[in-house]
């Protein structure tokens, strides 16, 4: 973390402490930056062997409890775009994650999480549970569940590959030269990898290529390694990417468009396309 970051942890002894106040004291923060901290996910309340987050100024509390608070303004400043409701279906959503928004949180703050916006927007509220995820970089359709049934058979259905995952890309070069569709099955991490591309559009002018890539496994940055290593790197990817790519200053152009999951409710296949609004454009 950067020199700002501070860590604070407090044993309570009187349990009709502020909590608010106490923070403020030994932060030497106003008490409304404490509020939002509290909201934004960088205070924990140690009770026991249990440790969650703190978020209610006016949460009781108990002699022996320890709060822990990781403060980092650049963190908390931290701002992303909403997330978009696809489809609500009450034991589990669909969402467009812009680019930028987590699916994992840290000690030092969840406010930036897809699971978060979730939970503080869908209405009725319901807890928010990650089953799959998609890179911080990466934009598109992304399942959240709501109740814990919904977790074990979403999170068993991407587990057993009987979900589909379809994505679009803008790579550079012109893909469509090559095989259509095209199987790249490199190894990722030592571990089996197949992606299948389609090139959908070329553009002369930029070289550059709208592909559409199929997923049989789910490996970490798998498409991104994949395009790259056929020469044809995404756009924007400053991790994968050649010189070109790293100095575009656009983000990385990879979008999740569409998913078919085994509904748990009904267990019948059930399919989500991103709208046309949210795809990249050429």
């Amino acid at each position: 973390m950067t020199n700002n970051a501070q860590e604070f942890h407090l044993t309570i002894s009187d349990p009709n402490d502020s909590i608010v106040e106490l923070l403020a004291s030994t932060a030497r923060l106003p008490k409304q930056q404490v509020k939002q901290a509290l909201q934004k996910g960088c205070i924990w309340l140690q009770r026991g062997k249990t440790t969650s987050r703190l978020r209610r100024a006016k949460k009781s509390l108990k002699a022996g409890d320890i709060v822990h608070m990781y403060y980092n303004p650049m963190v908390l400043n931290q701002e992303v775009d909403d997330a978009i409701l696809i489809a609500d279906q009450h034991t589990y959503s669909v969402w467009y994650k812009p680019y930028g928004m987590l699916c994992q949180g840290s000690k030092w703050s969840d406010h930036t999480t897809i699971n978060r916006f979730t939970e503080t927007h869908l209405q009725p509220q319901r807890p928010a549970f990650i089953v799959h995820r998609l890179d911080r970089a990466t934009s598109g359709l992304i399942i959240i569940a709501h109740t814990k049934s919904a977790v074990r058979d979403l999170t068993k259905a991407f587990e057993q590959r009987s979900t589909k995952k379809t994505y679009q890309a803008i790579v550079h070069g012109n893909q469509s030269l090559l095989a259509q569709p095209q199987t790249i099955n490199t190894d990722v991490d030592d571990k089996s990898a197949i992606s299948h591309v389609t090139c959908l559009n070329y553009d002369a002018i930029s070289d550059r290529s709208l592909v559409k890539i199929a997923i049989e496994t789910g490996r970490k940055h798998q498409i991104r390694i994949h395009l790259a290593s056929i020469g044809l790197p995404i756009v924007g990817d400053r991790l994968h990417g050649e010189e070109e790519s790293r100095s575009t200053g656009k983000d990385l152009q990879l979008c999740a468009v569409y998913l078919k999951i085994p509904c748990p409710d009904t267990k019948q296949d059930k399919e989500f396309k991103l709208p046309d609004t949210y795809k990249l454009k050429l």
